[in-house]
């Protein structure tokens, strides 16, 4: 029988006993251990991995061949770097990014006893703009988003109690998808929000019409939504699961682009609106 086509093989790269790379394992492995949240570590990863390229690139293998030096050419790399799909240059958050997680790496190599010193101490991190988000929306604006969802069916309360709880709060995306049946208090007004950023709790204000929106989403729509067994999630989707990531940002964002507002994004765009609108307020 004739070969219609080459199989590919996949061949990894053997990673070297003693070298950057093999550290490196270790290194993500101590962040697991201590608690560090799963996104953090990925983008330490994420990261890291320019670093990796860049010193197997130049034929530097071992720890101890990097020196402050190598250090300043690799963040002198990043500084002249442009990216393949449009030439532009990293950011400057992506720069300093990429040099905390040298630091980070070398500091706990220098805490292992692993190298003598660390070689990133001493490094000067970019100055990083503070600017403003570039779309953030007026309270007309938001009632306008929030106006669309089709509250004559089930999945239109679910989405407009969704709306609600992000103008409302402020709260995070994440946050949001986690939260439980039994996280709001209704007597007091307020969210608990259990392991959110950085993985601390915190207790958040929410106000009566949001309170008013989920109690209507309790009563109306969750029990056609939840299966057995019933972990508690509040928000679930039409099939009983917890939203994905990019299931609520494509929801939000369909939202924000029907009002035609002239302003673009999701659920982080509620958060910078709700403090705003705050400030704006006086808090």
């Amino acid at each position: 029988m004739a070969k219609t086509g080459r199989k590919k093989k996949q061949v990894e790269k053997r990673i070297i006993p003693g070298s950057i790379a093999a550290y490196s394992a270790e290194f993500y492995e101590y962040l697991q251990s201590r608690n560090y949240s799963d996104t953090t570590i990925q983008n330490r990863k994420n990261c890291f991995a320019y670093f990796l390229r860049w010193c197997d690139e130049r034929g530097i293998i071992e720890p101890s061949e990097v020196s402050r030096s190598v250090v300043e050419r690799f963040q002198k790399y990043l500084f002249t770097y442009r990216k393949k799909r449009d030439s532009e240059p990293l950011s400057f958050r992506a720069q300093s990014s990429n040099l905390v997680a040298v630091r980070a790496f070398f500091k706990w190599m220098a805490k292992k006893n692993y190298v003598i010193y660390n070689p990133a101490a001493e490094i000067e991190l970019p100055k990083l703009e503070k600017r403003l988000p570039k779309h953030v929306l007026t309270s007309s604006e938001a009632e306008a988003v929030m106006l669309l969802p089709d509250i004559r069916e089930p999945k239109g309360i679910r989405d407009r109690t969704i709306l609600e709880v992000f103008y409302s709060t402020g709260m995070r995306r994440a946050e949001l998808m986690n939260l439980s049946i039994y996280d709001l208090d209704t007597e007091r007004g307020t969210v608990f929000i259990r392991q959110g950023k950085g993985k601390k709790d915190r207790m958040v204000p929410i106000g009566e019409r949001a309170i008013l929106w989920i109690q209507k989403y309790l009563v109306e729509v969750r029990p056609l939504l939840a299966s057995t067994p019933d972990n508690g999630t509040l928000f679930l989707t039409a099939q009983g699961d917890i939203f994905t990531d990019f299931r609520l940002t494509q929801m939000v964002r369909d939202y924000v682009e029907k009002a035609n507002i002239g302003k673009k994004g999701a659920c982080h765009l509620f958060r910078h609106t709700c403090a705003t609108l705050m400030l704006e307020g006086g808090a």
